[in-house]
């Protein structure tokens, strides 16, 4: 995002954790996990609000902790997208609204023992359920989706598709970001933190069994992110060679194509070998271009690419474990041994997985769309466009996040003079100067 508005997007980050985890504690956890008493599918939990009938022992207080991770995940996807043109009061709805009953439903039907498309049951839908470990389908499309319709009921920041007068322009504009450094940094802690979400979903390392599922989720979750961020920068730089003549190497190509990958691995981290994700992770990248390249034709504006990363990609993480899952691997893991495609699989697996895509879009479209309609016509979905051309931080947030006033041109002076009544004529270095009479200025 741009200087104008870091405080506003960083206290969304930090909300985001916050909102997540109350909303997730109140009603999220409940909707996204029941117990398995009466053995039936539901369609939604109906137990735990408020963590009332937890029995105290150190699984269940983890598991939460472990699931509302994933719950604030999903929501901190949309503010990304709609960043710089986003009301307050409009964020904070979303994300309850998405902790608390949007993600959750999802999280009920595919991850808890009693959804009804899961892989956890004896009697799984097709024999095999839907097969998403860390999340490609339930985390980053629930996001990705929510996002994809915030983006479109909003519209486009001021300036990035049209001129003053509303025509548009024949070339968008691309805004630049505050930092490159900043956005470099937080690709790594995002890397990082990955090794938190796949490896970690194995839950627990007390078999040999669990012990290789995590650690084949390191090594394939690396790959995958490796291969994303070379294949984005380097597909990239040849369409430029091809359409300019010219070369050069896009930072942010490279860490949103690792960013894809990620998400591309993300259902498949534990169940496709070392090679199968480098594939995805190549895929991943070129998938990211696309979609990326789709938003803009479209005038969609997302402000930092989250869509593509997440939505699209996270569709592509699903159908990959349709293609590439290893039977062994899926027993290892703790699924039914029925193999991808490309281990001479059938399709009930992909077939399972395209059924969980189709039902997670629909799913979020039907709600978040009148959703984000209702909150537009209200008038409490976007800044009013004095306050967007400002910035967010001086109108939302009591003043820029960054201080950028210099001396005063009269206090250098006066400095000059003391100087040099002690040592002789000293002159005014030119830097100094001219950075005062910018302040003065």
């Amino acid at each position: 995002v741009r200087q104008k508005n870091v405080k506003n997007i960083m206290l969304k980050n930090l909300l985001d954790a916050c909102g997540g985890a109350i909303g997730f504690y109140t009603i999220g956890y409940a909707f996204a996990y029941a117990d398995n008493a009466s053995d039936s599918k539901t369609f939604i939990g109906n137990k735990n609000f408020l963590l009332l009938s937890f029995e105290g022992s150190g699984g269940d207080w983890i598991g939460w902790f472990f699931q509302f991770a994933f719950a604030a995940t999903a929501a901190t996807i949309v503010a990304g997208t709609v960043a710089e043109r986003c009301q307050m009061a409009a964020y904070l709805a979303y994300s309850l609204f998405l902790t608390g009953f949007v993600y959750p439903v999802v999280v009920h039907s595919i991850w808890s023992g009693d959804g009804w498309i899961t892989a956890f049951r004896d009697d799984p839908w097709q024999g095999v359920g839907v097969v998403d470990f860390a999340g490609s389908g339930v985390v980053h499309m629930t996001g990705g989706a929510t996002a994809l319709v915030a983006a479109i009921i909003l519209g486009p920041r001021k300036g990035r598709f049209y001129d003053e007068d509303g025509n548009p322009l024949e070339t968008p504009n691309n805004f630049a970001p505050h930092s490159v450094a900043l956005q470099v940094l937080g690709t790594f802690i995002l890397w990082f933190g990955w090794f938190g979400f796949n490896p970690g979903s194995a839950l627990a390392i007390d078999n040999s069994g669990s012990a290789e599922t995590a650690a084949l989720c390191a090594v394939t979750t690396t790959l995958a992110a490796a291969c994303g961020c070379v294949s984005a920068m380097f597909t990239d730089t040849m369409i430029e060679k091809s359409s300019t003549g010219e070369v050069s190497y896009d930072l942010t190509m490279a860490m949103n194509g690792a960013l894809g990958g990620l998400v591309g691995i993300t259902a498949g981290c534990s169940v496709v070998t070392p090679w199968a994700a480098c594939i995805i992770g190549i895929i991943a990248g070129w998938v990211y271009i696309g979609f990326s390249k789709f938003l803009i034709k479209m005038k969609i504006d997302d402000a930092v690419d989250a869509i593509p990363v997440h939505f699209a990609n996270g569709m592509w993480g699903v159908i990959a474990v349709g293609l590439f899952a290893e039977p062994d691997l899926m027993a290892t893991a703790g699924y039914n041994d029925f193999p991808g495609i490309f281990y001479g699989g059938k399709g009930a697996l992909l077939l399972c997985n395209f059924v969980s895509i189709v039902w997670i879009c629909a799913w979020v479209f039907f709600l978040m769309t009148p959703f984000f309609v209702i909150l537009n016509a209200l008038g409490m979905f976007r800044v009013d466009a004095l306050e967007e051309e400002v910035g967010l931080d001086i109108s939302h947030h009591r003043g820029a996040a960054y201080d950028m006033s210099g001396a005063k041109k009269e206090d250098v002076e006066e400095l000059m003079e003391v100087r040099a009544s002690k040592h002789g004529k000293v002159e005014v270095p030119k830097e100094v100067a001219n950075a005062a009479e910018e302040t003065t200025a």
